[in-house]
């Protein structure tokens, strides 16, 4: 049986609440909707696109242990053990408050946060500290970083828990405050600050000023880390010394405190060394690319800072391959070679999109001799959407690509930019492109699928394995 996160009358405290009813079952977990509840969850009825008093009924029919609800809500038959608040989403921030104030003073918390690759730095953390802490990690499973996925990451976090993870993220200036606060990490993060959710700032600086928020949280003594090699630095710099705290700064620079002696980055993976406390550690990385072991630098830096043996924690990364729709890779055999899938599908920025196309340069032409890349529409990019994506050129013509698919208006900037030699095809969605994607690939291709969650190119990712999934070689 899985322990117990919290007795009914202890969460019933911590959310502020009143009980209707009592919880006979253990409550092991939150949910906040019905098709991904287990049995132990407490159900959170949030308002989001709808309202989950909607759901209440049928939580308790999946096993739902309890359920955080409005004072307002009449109680249905099949209902169970109700937690009445006034507002469901501040009775959770209640509870995760709680969750984080009943951590041991020796438990470490580390929060990341920037324009990319916070959910890539985070799984890194989670399997490092992992190493040295079995079983008493805590970090969600997804990209919880938002205004109820903090909340609900932290409420779930169990009582005995050395190191706890956070990922924050934000596409308004003042979102990170509050989660930075309920989070209180001992250790913050910035990966990086770039032109990313451009729709909702007026500029890339005032970005790095939203960033610089999760500085806000620091626990007395804690560390900021933060990449050198950024443009912002300074700005970051400033901003998390203005709080009392100290800073650690990662990245490529000399006067970085945590810089690579060793940087050999390859298809494979990446072979790195740096200096740490008086002490070289080298470690390996299975997932390629630049961008990974640049933030894998601000891993190690955060372990450090933790108080974790670093050699130990970062024998982990050996183990991490990139996880699906972050750069992924599956090889196929084909009649006369083989075709490489590189899944990038996730998410895209000008920043990513140009570090996925650096990733696959790394791709020897003797394996590989062309180089396709499928792109979808980057979103939130405000008024310089168009001139973004056309200069994707430069990056493209670096990385060696020899034919381009590009899906979306927005992506039709880039695509009128190109060289003909390079057009592979453009479309108004994804969905348009498959056909003729799929008649192109060919044995010796490279083919990287790239765009924003709502360009929709995970379907063309699954066209592609359904096409050669017969002869999958591996991962």
């Amino acid at each position: 049986m899985t322990d117990a996160l919290w007795t009914f009358d202890d969460l019933v405290r911590a959310a502020g609440g009143v009980a209707d009813g009592a919880s006979v079952v253990p409550l092991t977990g939150f949910s906040i909707d019905t098709r991904t509840l287990r049995a132990g969850d407490v159900f959170v009825a949030l308002k989001d696109q709808r309202d989950g008093h909607e759901f209440v009924t049928a939580a308790f029919a999946k096993g739902a242990g309890a359920a955080l609800v409005s004072v307002l809500y009449e109680k249905k038959t099949g209902d169970g053990a109700l937690i009445r608040v006034v507002d469901p989403l501040k009775g959770l921030e209640s509870v995760a408050a709680a969750a984080r104030a009943r951590l041991s003073p020796s438990a470490r918390v580390i929060a990341v946060t920037g324009s990319v690759g916070k959910t890539g730095t985070k799984e890194m953390l989670k399997a490092c500290f992992s190493a040295v802490a079995p079983n008493r990690v805590h970090a969600a499973d997804k990209s919880f970083n938002n205004h109820w996925g903090v909340p609900l990451t932290l409420a779930a976090m169990p009582v005995d828990t050395q190191f706890g993870i956070f990922e924050i993220g934000m596409n308004h200036a003042g979102e990170i405050t509050p989660l930075a606060k309920l989070v209180r990490p001992h250790v913050a993060i910035v990966t990086t600050v770039e032109a990313v959710h451009l729709e909702h700032f007026a500029s890339v600086e005032d970005i790095a000023e939203a960033k610089a928020e999760i500085f806000l949280g620091l626990e007395p003594g804690g560390t900021a880390i933060i990449n050198r090699d950024n443009a912002y630095f300074a700005l970051l710099n400033d901003r998390a010394r203005q709080t009392g705290r100290s800073v650690c700064a990662f990245g490529q620079t000399s006067d970085a405190q945590v810089r690579p002696s060793r940087w050999d980055i390859g298809a494979g993976g990446s072979d790195i060394t740096v200096r740490l406390s008086g002490h070289d550690v080298a470690y390996r990385l299975a997932a390629p690319g630049a961008h990974i072991a640049q933030n894998s630098l601000a891993v190690v830096a955060a372990v450090d800072a933790a108080g974790a043996h670093v050699a130990t924690a970062a024998k982990a990364l050996a183990e991490m391959p990139a996880p699906q729709g972050r750069g992924s890779r599956t090889e196929f055999a084909a009649e006369g070679g083989s075709v490489l899938l590189i899944d990038e599908s996730y998410n895209a920025n000008p920043a990513s999109m140009r570090s996925a196309l650096a990733a696959m340069a790394t791709v020897p032409r003797s394996h590989f001799c062309r180089r396709i890349a499928v792109l979808g529409d980057m979103l939130e990019l405000g008024p310089n959407s168009p001139k973004l994506h056309a200069g994707l050129v430069d990056a493209i013509e670096a990385a060696g690509v020899d034919m381009v698919f590009a899906a979306g208006p927005q992506m039709a900037n880039l695509h009128a930019a190109l060289p003909d030699s390079k057009r592979g095809g453009w479309a108004e969605n994804s969905s348009q492109i498959r056909n003729s994607l799929l008649e192109e690939l060919r044995p010796g291709d490279v083919v990287m699928i790239k765009g924003s969650n709502g360009s929709r190119m995970a379907p063309l990712v699954e066209a592609v394995k359904e096409k050669f999934a017969p002869n999958q070689m591996g991962t």
